[in-house]
């Protein structure tokens, strides 16, 4: 107890600056992606064949923009972006740079959580809507939206647990954050004590944001049945 007393005493300063910008760094990165990925996940799910509005060469571009988003291995992704970060964020260097390829590897995730989700929706459900006359913009925001927020909580969840793992890895290019204090300071100086606080810190963020998803999503879904 007394290590890890002095410990703090010696790095709390610098590992709470690692907490919030690793906070900063994932949340904003979950929102701006879902501002640009939920629109192309709806997108997709409506203009697929058998959705509700069908448009196929519209599906196949939105579906090739996904798989290939998604095919870029992270790491690599960092690098490549470097000119657009810079552009974007005026550096490539801290938080604020690292949130730029944290959005563009996000996005397209985020788009295929959403069009998996609302492909489960029941179709009946779909189905007594259109026969009440409904449009295809009252279907979306209306029915399908809402039949299917419990797992759009849960799919929000685990796109915001995957981006603190690439938190970590925005850290091996100065990304700060938890990431990189473990890089710098457990790998490179090989102080083990501070790489074993930085891990159990990253699966703690892990657990506290799958609970949290849990519960809300749970929460949603009896509102729902106790309404039917």
């Amino acid at each position: 107890m007394e290590y890890l007393k002095v410990l703090f005493e010696e790095n709390g300063s610098m590992i709470a600056q690692g907490i919030l910008d690793t906070l900063y760094m994932t949340f904003t990165a979950t929102a701006v992606a879902y501002i640009f990925g939920l629109p192309i996940g709806i997108l997709a799910e409506v203009t697929r064949k058998g959705g509700i509005h069908p448009i196929p060469f519209l599906n196949k571009i939105l579906g090739l923009i996904i798989n290939i988003g998604r095919s870029i291995p992270f790491i690599i992704l960092l690098v490549a972006v470097m000119p657009i970060t810079r552009i974007v964020a005026g550096t490539t260097i801290g938080p604020k740079a690292a949130t730029v390829p944290l959005i563009i590897a996000a996005t397209p995730f985020v788009a295929r959580l959403i069009e998996n989700t609302l492909r489960d929706v029941d179709g009946g459900v779909i189905e007594a809507a259109r026969a009440m006359g409904a449009n295809d913009l009252q279907i979306i925001f209306k029915v399908m939206l809402p039949e299917s927020l419990p797992s759009l909580i849960m799919g929000a969840s685990l796109a915001t647990i995957t981006l603190v793992g690439y938190t970590a890895m925005a850290g091996i290019v100065g990304g700060r954050g938890l990431g990189d204090i473990a890089m710098r300071f457990g790998y490179y100086r090989y102080q083990t004590d501070i790489m074993i606080v930085t891990i159990v810190l990253l699966v703690l963020f892990v657990q506290i944001i799958q609970n949290i998803g849990h519960m809300v999503s749970k929460k949603i879904d009896k509102r729902g049945k106790g309404e039917n």
